[in-house]
């Protein structure tokens, strides 16, 4: 959605930098070591530290070149983190994790999930990290937080002239400070150099073959790494699998009706019972559309604040990637309706990454940035009018002309090479499709695994942005089997909602 809200969101890499400067199929290079030691600054979504951290995780760096055409250049360090195997069955290497974005720290989230990922952490080490350009690893910075508080909170309607000039001087302000603050890293960021950095991972922690999980964004980063380096590949799985191919009015649209989607899903399970939005469904939508046009006109303050339409609009995407996060969007909403903007104002502040003290992490700078050059594409004014006419139809609360808009003004050119993904030659990959995900429409699923030679789909029935930690446990099974026991699913395999 316009301010970068679409998951898989998703899509780098600019000038000779794109032009590979290694061997597709390995790593030249002698494997750097990573030092591991005590993790000093893991943060929860609130930006707090943990309540309790887990003793036995680590942390360290590794030294990558920051331009791949250059390798005995400048250097850019590589945060990464480690949960070694603790189970009692012959330990089976690594496995490497991308959680999505492109933006989100591999460093924070692992530490998060480390007790739903506790059966593969019996036989793996468990290691995630933060891509280049992503928070402590050269993390692209656009600005102070009054100037990220500014962009984050523009408003989607009316979508009219004024709406639209604000977007674009918004667009141009944002991409110059972008070129501003981290001008040096922008041209050598992206999807391509992100694999290229994996599979310097892989060699640094000793594994012959890379075994890798990668959800949403991370699909499409698993999916180059599978055409990059194919004979390097162990054991794979593409969760919430996003179609690389796609154009940016292709990919705003399918989100915005896979929003949709999700959001009537949720509106007809709160009115099941005593919904707080409205006593059935057409009062419900009316109160939700009230809203926004209200907030249009007048934010509601929020702790010297203002909730506008555009912040409201990114809080109730947010809670829709999990069914888990319904009751409280329920809550968000009927406070809301009544005047009431800090819950929504909350799940907002999740989803861009604010966190209390009115700082930002690199969420929804990184997103651009690896976006924006992961494609040469381009949009004219005219093809964001039609993009956003059309998006509007299918849903006035989420439609917009998507990310496209910011990618037009980014100061860096874009490259095609990661759109193109085919994974000739690798070992067998899974991939995970949901029927009821609002970030990669389900769609993306079976063509992503038409694209990749060696896949396999297995389609799972229930809500949600991703599966593998949606509660399914028959996901869990399929997964976990194929990780630990190399056992692929059956082609045409599906999974009932948890």
């Amino acid at each position: 959605m316009r301010r970068v809200l679409a998951a898989a969101l998703f899509v780098a890499v600019a000038g000779c930098s794109t032009v590979p400067a290694e061997p597709a199929t390995e790593s030249t290079a002698a494997p750097d070591s990573i030092a591991w030691g005590p993790c000093t600054d893991i943060k929860r979504p609130d930006g707090q530290p943990p309540a309790r951290q887990d003793t036995s995780v680590r942390c360290g760096r590794l030294s990558v070149p920051l331009d791949y055409a250059k390798p005995g250049g400048e250097r850019l360090d590589l945060a990464l983190i480690k949960l070694a195997a603790n189970g009692r069955q012959k330990r089976l290497g690594s496995v490497l994790f991308n959680f999505g974005g492109p933006g989100a720290s591999g460093v924070d989230t692992l530490d998060q999930a480390a007790k739903a990922l506790a059966p593969l952490r019996a036989r793996y080490d468990l290691i995630s990290f933060d891509p280049r350009g992503v928070e402590r690893s050269s993390g692209v910075r656009c600005g102070n937080g009054a100037e990220m508080d500014s962009f984050t909170a523009l408003d989607t309607l009316p979508p009219n002239d004024e709406t639209h000039k604000q977007t674009e001087a918004a667009n141009k302000r944002f991409a110059a400070l972008c070129q501003q603050h981290s001008g040096k890293v922008l041209p050598h960021i992206g999807t391509v150099n992100a694999a290229r950095d994996m599979d310097r991972i892989r060699a640094a922690v000793g594994d012959a073959k890379l075994n890798y999980v990668g959800m949403s964004y991370g699909t499409q980063l698993g999916g180059v790494y599978a055409t990059e380096f194919p004979k390097n590949v162990g054991r794979m799985v593409l969760d919430a699998p996003l179609d690389p191919t796609v154009s940016f009015e292709q990919r705003t649209l399918a989100q915005t009706r896979g929003f949709q989607k999700a959001y009537e899903s949720f509106i007809k399970s709160c009115v099941k019972s005593q919904c707080p939005v409205g006593k059935d469904l057409p009062t419900a939508n009316t109160n939700v559309e009230n809203l926004m046009n209200e907030l249009s006109a007048e934010p509601i303050k929020v702790r010297g604040r203002q909730l506008t339409q555009g912040l409201a609009s990114t809080g109730v995407a947010a809670a829709l990637y999990s069914e888990l996060t319904w009751p409280f969007l329920e809550q968000a909403l009927g406070e809301a309706i009544k005047g009431r903007g800090e819950a929504l104002m909350y799940l907002a502040d999740s989803y861009t990454g604010r966190t209390a003290d009115g700082q930002y992490s690199t969420q929804m700078t990184s997103f651009p940035a690896i976006t924006c050059v992961d494609t040469a594409e381009r949009p004219s004014e005219a093809v964001l009018r039609r993009t956003e006419a059309a998006a509007m139809k299918i849903s006035p609360l989420f439609g917009s002309e998507g990310s496209g808009g910011l990618c037009r003004f980014w100061p860096v050119k874009g490259s095609d090479q990661a759109r193109h993904v085919d994974a000739t030659g690798s070992a067998p990959i899974l991939v995970v499709g949901g029927k009821g995900d609002p970030a990669t429409p389900y769609e993306w699923a079976p063509k992503l695994t038409a694209q990749l030679k060696t896949a396999t789909l297995v389609t799972y029935e229930g809500e949600g942005h991703g599966a593998y930690l949606s509660g399914s446990k028959c996901i869990r099974g399929l997964v976990d089997g194929y990780m630990i026991d190399g056992k692929m699913p059956r082609k045409g395999s599906t999974c009932p909602a948890a």
